[in-house]
């Protein structure tokens, strides 16, 4: 393997490029117009646009960017995460075209792609499931009879669903038609299939996963679990390795369901398995991630271990490159995806220029990014501009070494989570590990962000200071619009 072309962009595609150059291996970079002056392009040994902005038009043109590897030559293509990274067609597609998929096998894909279908699989290894459907609901009549036996509330789910789409809680039966008809429909609307199962609602769980790799000669090894549980929207804000709440015994259950889970398709590459956890620690499968994770660097920083080397080397056919026994989970590491969003508002996604921007730097610090000052946030693609890690000895100087990253990471232009991540992490409930996936829900008001921040603080005491020493001097004025603003609140992270 002498050249990868990264189907991908921002900062996974300077994530796998670096990897690869440090492997001796030639980069290619695909691009829509909008990236056209993004840092992973130039940091590409070449580049080519595929397109205009839309993903649909450049990033998930599959036969466009087959179509540009084979004409640079080059071996491989890496998918990255998000777009067509979990898309069957395009790895057969890739296969087909005489080029390496680095990731696991279209099978594979197809197989836990469908949540039905992983369902199914995992369940011939006795892998723990919540009570509900291996099967797609016929009709309401049958939706009825599922739920008399798991009882409410029960959670409608789309089978080729994520992100929220195509999920209903259902209280009462009286709402159950009403939400399996929406969840249906947005089934249909956002993946092309209205196929949809029932399972008992887990009202708070934890969201934990394990990190998995296998290669293509049987072999399999998990690389401990990740804590997912703060999410908005369903999608994750902060991760941490290893979780707070984890057992030795439950975890070697948990890492030793995932690779029965891998093996019931088999699997290999890097994948991740994704599970519930109730507030005894019981644990049921969720569904497999046939890909890198955005929150991968966590897990890299307590094992030591480099997963797109893995992915490389696996996709080349080797073995892998460690065993089960040899893993060991090295201090503690958090994870904030710092995302052009307003925490303020209900993380709305912002966007604008980032008048400054710069990145914290120091021991145990990490950041995968993929801007640099002076660009612009585009509005077609996901919110997230980087990856903020911290990695210490312990939890609580994890903790403490990602407050003061957040601290010196300086955005200016737009809104980010980065006040968020920091109010986070400093709450009761997460320094004592007691939270859940509700924990936004249960913890968060957006005034608290305005709290105890000395910035704000300095700023009003100098304001009543400078408005009595003007009040002494000068007779009372009208006062000021309450639309006027000032610096130091538009220089609010």
């Amino acid at each position: 393997m002498q050249k990868i072309l990264v189907a991908n962009r921002g900062e996974i595609a300077v994530r796998v490029m670096r990897t690869a150059k440090e492997m001796g291996i030639k980069t290619v970079a695909v691009y829509s117009e909008a990236d056209r002056n993004m840092p992973f392009v130039r940091y590409a040994d070449e580049a080519v646009c595929i397109g205009p902005a839309p993903s649909s038009q450049s990033y998930l043109r599959a036969d466009k960017i087959i179509e540009v590897a084979k004409q640079l030559g080059a071996d491989a293509i890496h998918p990255g995460y998000g777009f067509l990274s979990e898309n069957a067609s395009f790895s057969k597609a890739v296969a087909d075209a005489g080029l390496i998929f680095i990731g696991p096998s279209a099978h594979s894909i197809e197989i836990m792609g469908s949540k039905i279908a992983a369902k199914q699989a995992a369940k011939k290894f006795n892998v723990p499931m919540v009570p509900g459907t291996e099967d797609p609901v016929k009709d309401l009549a049958e939706a009825k009879e599922i739920a008399g036996r798991t009882g409410y509330p029960l959670l409608i789910k789309a089978s080729a669903g994520g992100g929220g789409k195509g999920m209903r809680v259902v209280n009462k039966e009286d709402e159950l038609e009403e939400q399996m008809r929406t969840a249906k429909s947005e089934a249909l609307s956002a993946f092309g299939d209205d196929a949809v199962f029932i399972e008992k609602y887990v009202g708070a769980p934890r969201h934990i996963e394990i990190q998995l790799i296998g290669d293509q000669h049987g072999n399999y090894a998990y690389l401990f679990e990740r804590e997912c549980s703060i999410q908005r929207r369903h999608q994750k804000l902060v991760e941490e390795a290893p979780s707070s709440c984890l057992t030795p015994d439950i975890r070697r259950a948990m890492g030793e369901c995932a690779v029965a889970v891998a093996r019931s398709c088999n699997y290999y590459g890097a994948g991740t398995v994704e599970f519930l956890v109730d507030e005894k620690l019981d644990f049921y499968f969720l569904e497999m991630n046939t890909r890198l994770q955005v929150e991968h660097c966590v897990t890299e920083m307590i094992t030591g271990i480099d997963l797109v080397k893995e992915q490389i080397n696996v996709a080349r056919g080797n073995k892998l490159s460690f065993t089960q026994d040899e893993l060991k989970i090295n201090g503690h590491a958090l994870e904030l995806r710092v995302c052009a969003e307003d925490p303020l508002n209900n993380f709305l996604p912002d966007t604008g220029k980032l008048e400054m921007y710069q990145i914290p730097k120091g021991p145990g610090i990490r950041v995968d990014d993929g801007f640099e000052q002076g660009l612009d946030i585009p509005v077609f693609y996901d919110s997230m501009i980087a990856k903020l890690v911290a990695h210490a000895a312990t939890r609580d100087e994890a903790i403490d070494r990602l407050c003061r990253a957040i601290d010196e990471y300086y955005v200016q232009g737009i809104q980010t989570t980065l006040s968020f991540g920091k109010w986070a992490v400093q709450t009761e409930p997460f320094r004592t590990g007691n939270f859940d996936t509700k924990f936004i829900e249960k913890h968060y008001k957006p005034e608290y962000l305005l709290q105890d921040d000395p910035e704000v603080e300095e700023v009003a005491a100098l304001l009543a200071t400078s408005v009595w020493d003007k009040n002494k001097t000068q007779p009372l004025s009208a006062p000021t619009s309450a639309n006027s603003s000032s610096g130091w609140k538009n220089r609010r992270r």
